[in-house]
């Protein structure tokens, strides 16, 4: 007996449900068989499909929509840093982050690691000196101690971190990273830029397990859960991360759909195999739920560290000249190499570019690779696509290149006071045209970077993406660029089908329409009835993921 016949296994009626069908923006009941959508639309045509055994849930005139599906995230390392490490804001002041390191390390056991995250952006300067690592020292008692930046490039060490990972004050900077030496003394700090943080992560990862690993995905996932993400895209899928997430789902217990991008170069920042190697396993991992689709490469680092690639010069300092523009890791010639082998093997790139002049080497080698190969059959991301040169904006539609909003900092926040001090203010809040992008046609997907964003939470960024204000409080009276503010509507679409569409997923998911999997959230309110200064206070009451509940509030 199929499922028209026998009726629906659940329908839910009486609500407010956005649909992000052009055909039927809102609907009243939908029902559910299968764990797939059987039919929408108002409630007495709904009824219909209920069955003796049909379970009628009433919303109560509650907001229902789509799951959201988050085009960017971390999905291993936001669960470790909810199992394993002492977590503060990136406002938290220097003897705030050193109160932390001092109650992890009366409770921990002798020797063991203490992990934090997240240091603001814009306490690069405060840390980088010797007084403020022995201050680091004396907090740690003894303990080991690596506590990652808010833009999870960075890390500030104790004495005993860098006594383990053989870092001397005789080290040479590693390739594309460095050491954080006191202006005054020349000392090390502690400070770890770029790939000087794989050198300490590597040496702090040996006793982290692969049960550990799974654990840490399986909380992430919970996680996602509770703020009504069904999907999700993990932005630098290493082994561990590949090995859980496939894990998970032979189980029954992965609650989401994974699209995965596998690094074509190990992050300096992370570990676990990458690579060719790699890829070449990735059917492996393949399944119902996950899908390893996509390959990764990081272009340049992040503005606050100077490590962007930008078109115009930095602020000069003590260690850059006032020439610097910072640079890109991968050539244009190596990168159009990369695009081409990810094309010839069905994926799509995902490319970390934060500074303006990666965002037009991505674009160049795109068009290098269109010239020689024609129209495409994958999408490729530029991932943050936040500072981007005027002439840049329109060759995203024309090169059919996603832009891939992330982390959810579209409004001031202390990322951005380290861009003005590393960049000057007026550059700086050139930040995230993301109106310009849209009138210009570029398909918009939207991401967290959690943890780089402290928490999923889509309603976060879409309520910063109308008000261009911090959706915490943060920052009052003060919005970024609010000309590039948008309506409600466009910035749920964001979040929802076009980011489904852009990790090829739009089929299944990202709409309620009959026939794509029944992933639907309802809400404590609905988000177009409320003053937009209040749409990040929407809280998801339930989750449906193919149909059952794997999130109740």
């Amino acid at each position: 007996m199929n499922s028209a016949d026998r009726g629906a296994d659940t329908v839910l009626v009486n609500g407010r449900i956005y649909t992000m069908d052009p055909e039927r923006r809102w609907a009243e009941a939908v029902a559910i068989a299968d764990g797939r959508i059987l039919a929408v639309g108002n409630e007495g045509d709904v009824r219909r499909h209920a069955g003796a055994n049909t379970l009628v849930v009433d919303l109560e005139g509650r907001m229902a929509m789509p799951g959201f599906v988050d085009v960017h995230n971390h999905i291993l390392m936001g669960g470790q840093a909810e199992l394993f490490e002492r977590r503060f804001p990136g406002s938290a002041t220097l003897d705030e982050i050193l109160g932390h390191v001092r109650a992890a390390a009366a409770d921990a056991q002798p020797g063991q690691w203490i992990f934090g995250s997240q240091w603001g952006a814009d306490m690069l300067t405060e840390l980088n000196t010797e007084a403020a690592l022995a201050r680091l020292d004396e907090a740690s008692q003894g303990h080991p101690v690596l506590l990652r930046d808010e833009t999870a490039h960075n890390r500030w060490i104790n004495s005993e971190a860098m006594r383990l990972s053989g870092i001397r004050q005789d080290s040479r900077d590693p390739t594309e990273g460095s050491f954080g030496r006191d202006p005054k003394t020349g000392r090390l700090t502690g400070i770890l830029i770029e790939s000087a943080a794989g050198i300490v992560e590597r040496v702090a990862a040996e006793d982290f397990t692969d049960e550990m690993a799974e654990a840490a995905v399986a909380q992430a996932v919970r996680s996602n859960s509770a703020y009504g993400i069904t999907a999700f895209q993990d932005a630098a899928s290493v082994l561990p991360v590949m090995a859980a997430l496939a894990s998970l789902d032979r189980k029954g217990e992965l609650t989401a759909r994974a699209v995965t991008s596998i690094p074509l170069v190990e992050p300096s920042f992370m570990f676990g195999l990458s690579g060719a190697e790699l890829l070449a396993r990735r059917e492996e991992f393949r399944s119902e739920r996950v899908h390893p689709n996509f390959t990764k490469i990081f272009l340049d680092g992040v503005p606050g560290a100077k490590t962007a690639a930008f078109h115009e010069p930095y602020v000069e300092d003590a260690v850059h000249g006032p020439a610097y523009r910072g640079h890109t890791l991968v050539s244009l010639p190596e990168l159009v190499r990369y695009i081409d082998m990810s094309e010839k093997l069905g994926m799509g790139l995902k490319i970390h570019c934060t500074g303006d002049a990666s965002v037009t080497q991505m674009l160049d080698a795109v068009e290098a690779v269109r010239h020689f190969n024609g129209p495409a059959r994958v999408l490729h991301h530029i991932a943050h696509a936040s500072y981007i040169r005027d002439e840049d904006i329109p060759r995203f539609a024309k090169l059919g290149v996603a832009a891939d909003l992330c982390p959810m900092i579209w409004y001031p926040t202390t990322f951005l006071e380290g861009h003005k001090e590393a960049m000057g203010v007026e550059r700086a809040e050139k930040f995230w045209p993301v109106a310009d992008l849209i009138n210009a046609g570029t398909l918009m997907a939207g991401g967290s970077d959690w943890p780089v964003s402290p928490i999923p939470d889509p309603w976060n960024g879409i309520e910063g993406l109308v008000t261009r204000r911090n959706p915490s409080g943060a920052f009052a009276g003060r919005a970024l660029w609010p000309e590039q503010a948008i309506d409600l509507e466009t910035a749920i679409a964001i979040y929802t089908i076009n980011s489904a569409r852009a990790v090829g997923l739009d089929h299944q998911t990202g709409s309620i329409e009959a026939g794509k999997s029944a992933d639907i959230i309802v809400l404590d309110q609905n988000a177009f009835d409320v003053p937009t200064d209040r749409i990040a206070e929407t809280k998801v009451l339930t989750t449906y993921f193919e149909g059952r509940v794997v999130y109740q509030r």
